[in-house]
Formats: structure tokens, C-alpha cells, sequence
């Protein structure tokens, strides 16, 4: 019988070593004692695995069910998993096809109950502000602690997430399984620790979060029962607008009523599809007067600074089209200058592509976005919002005329096929009516991928499709 420890918690670094080891001495799952590090080893005498087993290969959905699966607090979970290890290495590699199979539907099962977990933490989170005038670093003492308590050893598995959304301040997530500390530059993972007193105190981030969720909340949909099935009770001390959720189901009927009477009284709202048909019928002559059109367009979703036009030459053989401008986009009025433009500058410097020799646009001119704190974060458009700005965007391409069209991501696909595209699957050459296409993934889809292999390989794979349209225009040319 051999015995392994690993950490308490969801000691995924160390159950791959094992694991390693388990497989080169060809180890039976029953012949395996696996337990946490606060569990005292009634097999100590056990020889030590071999330290530089190789890799074991693994099907990529069988590495991500692993990577989940170690977060459950089930103490049987390891050795669930070396056995599903043991079967794919002696050759079941579709096992995960077999749902019926008991091993499977329990793995699958503990794989559910952490992605819930995830969830939860992402959506019932909440920072409270607090100051720190000792800490010069955090802008005068400004930094933000968030207490939760998860069901699973899920804190570092939600950390790329916090990380993304709340880049630019100082934060701390305090949780009883671990702790997470970010300070703008690097990120910190330290052990678990009890909950601050006086963090339920009222502070302008909390406030500004119940404001927010007051403006949000729709009374004609009100449903309490639903709301508490996706709204544990155990949150509620965490969330400032739990406070409020009471009476605003207590008033919601009035307020219904009275959003009825104010629909029947108020004039009818400018279409805006007449407004673009207004403004097609100024039939500019040239892309300067359309872009003096568009600029003056008023935004279909309130809130951008100014439309952002296409940049690069008329008569470029080539037309990037992306989805939308992005923040740093709508404050600089230039396309893709932001993290996902610089991705694409040095995707489109390895395919041997010039930017400067490109026709660079979006299919949607405004940014849209939803303020969270000082932050402006993307909101992807609808599909209604694809077809207002449609009209600019071929009068547009019919000005550059270019011999190749390449759509990067679903929005730029749809905005030029007129139909929903799947991206992953149709990527590569696709007609566009007028236009020869090609389509390929957004910039900002390789940005949200994990560090890893798996992000390497679809970066890879984008400079591959840059490099293909550079050669359909070649050999156009």
C-alpha cells in the first residue's frame, strides 16, 4: 500500500507529481492511500514515488476536468481521478463520451458542483472600500477587502477572473479556505483567514453598487422564489443590495402600474433604422463625407466619448473588420490601439501583414459598455445593434474597395454575412456578398484564454489565418 500527501485544499501541482509517479510504477488506484497534509500518514513507511517520472499524456477535456475536480472538498476525489487516469492510459481515451459509466457520472458531478461554486463567487461577491492612510502605494490609501465563503478550494481558481475585471485597484479577498491579494502589478495567494470586523459598514463602493442594482431592477419580473433559489441566504450579509431587495419587491406592483400609464401617455420614440435611412440618403461621394456623417451620428447606446472611424489607405487590398472600439479606443478615437490591437500589431507583423498598409475598422463605431466603479467594461452588441450601423460600414468598404475582407470574431461575420457565424467552426475563407472574406477570431478572445499551451497554440493558429489572407491577396494580386 503506498501512501500519498498532498497540501489541504486543491493541491493540483502536487496530485500531477503523484500522479506522474503512480503511472511509471504502473500502481493499482487500490493500492493508493491519498490524503491531505492535516492527515496523520498510517503508512509512513512507504518508498517515495520517483521524482522525475514523465508527463502523462491526457485528452485536453480529461486535463480540465482534473484542474476542476481537485477544488471539490470530496476527500475521495484523487483517487476518483487516478482511476479515471489509469483507464485512459490503458486506453479509454473517450471515456468522458461514456456518461452512463458510475465513474464518469460522479466525476461529472463534482465537476458541476465546482463550476457552481465559481459562479457563485463571481456573481455574489461584493468589495467594500477601505482607507490605509499608512499605504502611500494605494492612491492615498485606497484599497477594497471582500469576504466569501465558498463550498470548495475554488479561491485560486477564481483569481485570473477578479484579476481581469478589477486590473487597476488595490484588493483583497479574504475567504476561510485562503486568501487572495492583488496590488495592481502582481498577485499574492496566502492562507485562509476569519472575517474582518466592521466590513459591513456602509462605503461609497457599496453604495454606488446598490444604486446601481436599484436602477437594474425590473418590477414587472420580480419573482421571489426564483430569486432566492439563485440567491442563497447564506450570501446575503455580503451583498449591499440585499438591503434594499425588500422593499423594492414590496413596492414592485405599484411601480408596475404605474410604468403602464407612463408608456400609454409617452410620444413614441425616433426609430432609429429611419434615422440611418435619413441619413443614407445624403449619399456621401466620398469616405471623408461619410466619416463627417458618422461622426456625427448620435451613438445608438448612450455613454461613448466619439465614434471611432476606420484607419489605413483607400485601395488597401486588405480590411480588418473587428466588432467594436474598446475604451482606450473611444478616448483616442483610433481603431484597435488597445490590448487587443497590440495583440493584433504583432500577429500581423509575424503573418507579414503592415498595418499601415491595412484598412483597420469595427462593424459597431461606439463603444458600449457597463460602469463598474472607475471601470468601463466592453458589452458585446446585439444583433439589432450590428444592423444600425451596417449601412456605414459597407458604404465604408465600398470606398476602400479592398480584395480581401477579413472579419475578426462573430459580430464582424454577422455584421458582413447577414447571418449568425460560428467562428471556430467556419473559420477561413467565406464569401461576403461584394467582398472576398476571410474569418478568424478576435484579438480579445486570445486575451481571455489561460496562460498555457492551449492559449500559445490558438495565437499561433490566428498568425496562421493572417498569413493565409495575405496569400489569398497575393495570389489575387
Amino acid at each position: 500500500m503506498r501512501h500519498v500527501e498532498l497540501k489541504d485544499g486543491a493541491d493540483l501541482d502536487g496530485f500531477r507529481r503523484a500522479l506522474r509517479g503512480l503511472v511509471a510504477l504502473d500502481v493499482e488506484p487500490d493500492a493508493v492511500v491519498w490524503s491531505g497534509g492535516a492527515t496523520p500518514s498510517l503508512f509512513g513507511d512507504t518508498a517515495p514515488l520517483p521524482a522525475d517520472a514523465p508527463p502523462v499524456p491526457l485528452p485536453r477535456p480529461v486535463g480540465a476536468l482534473i484542474e476542476s475536480v481537485v477544488c471539490h472538498r470530496d476527500p475521495e476525489r484523487y483517487a476518483l481521478l487516478h482511476r479515471l487516469v489509469r483507464r485512459v492510459v490503458r486506453g479509454e481515451r473517450d471515456i468522458l463520451d461514456h456518461h452512463a459509466d458510475p465513474l464518469i457520472h460522479r466525476l461529472a458531478l463534482l465537476d458541476k458542483a465546482v463550476r457552481r461554486d465559481l459562479h457563485k463567487m463571481h456573481a455574489f461577491l461584493r468589495f467594500r472600500e477601505v482607507r490605509d492612510p499608512a499605504n502611500s502605494e494605494d492612491r492615498g490609501g485606497e484599497r477594497y477587502v471582500a469576504w466569501f465563503e465558498p463550498d470548495h478550494f475554488i479561491v485560486e481558481a477564481t483569481a485570473p477572473f477578479f484579476v481581469e475585471r478589477f486590473e487597476s485597484l488595490v484588493w483583497t479577498i479574504l475567504t476561510p479556505v485562503g486568501s487572495l491579494h492583488w496590488d495592481r502589478r502582481s498577485l499574492t495567494v496566502g492562507p485562509a483567514a476569519l472575517r474582518p470586523e466592521g466590513l459591513d459598514r456602509d462605503d461609497r463602493f457599496a453604495e454606488g453598487w446598490q444604486r446601481y442594482y436599484e436602477s437594474t431592477f425590473n418590477p414587472a419580473r420580480v419573482n421571489p422564489t426564483a430569486m432566492r433559489a439563485e440567491m442563497p441566504r447564506k450570501y446575503w450579509a455580503n451583498l449591499p443590495e440585499a438591503a434594499a431587495i425588500p422593499a423594492m419587491i414590496r413596492s414592485a406592483p405599484a411601480r408596475v402600474q404605474a410604468m403602464i400609464e407612463a408608456e400609454a401617455a409617452a410620444p413614441r420614440r425616433r426609430n432609429p433604422d429611419k434615422a440611418v435611412a435619413a441619413m443614407a440618403r445624403q449619399e456621401p461621394a466620398t469616405l471623408a463625407e461619410l466619416n463627417r456623417i458618422i461622426r456625427a451620428a448620435d451613438p445608438l447606446v448612450p455613454g461613448a466619448t466619439q465614434a471611432v472611424l476606420g484607419e489605413g489607405p483607400e485601395e488597401a487590398a486588405i480590411a480588418i473588420v473587428g466588432e467594436q472600439p474598446g475604451d482606450q479606443e473611444d478616448m483616442e478615437g483610433r481603431p484597435f490601439v488597445g490590448p487587443a490591437g497590440q495583440l493584433l500589431d504583432r500577429a500581423l507583423e509575424e503573418a507579414g501583414i503592415e498595418r499601415s498598409a491595412a484598412y483597420l475598422t469595427n462593424a459597431v463605431k461606439h463603444f458600449k459598455f457597463v460602469a463598474r466603479g472607475k471601470r468601463r467594461l466592453h458589452q458585446s452588441p446585439t444583433a439589432g445593434e450590428v444592423k444600425h450601423y451596417r449601412w456605414w460600414l459597407m458604404k465604408e468598404l465600398a470606398f476602400v474597395r479592398p480584395r480581401l475582407v477579413v472579419t475578426l470574431g462573430a459580430t464582424a461575420a454577422l455584421a458582413l454575412s447577414g447571418r449568425s457565424v460560428s467562428v471556430l467552426r467556419e473559420r477561413g475563407p467565406m464569401g461576403f456578398g461584394d467582398w472576398e472574406g476571410f474569418v478568424t477570431v478576435h484579438p480579445s478572445y486570445l486575451l481571455r484564454l489561460p496562460a498555457g499551451e492551449e492559449a500559445e497554440q490558438a495565437y499561433r493558429d490566428f498568425v496562421a489565418d493572417l498569413r493565409r489572407a495575405r496569400e489569398v491577396v497575393e495570389g489575387a494580386g
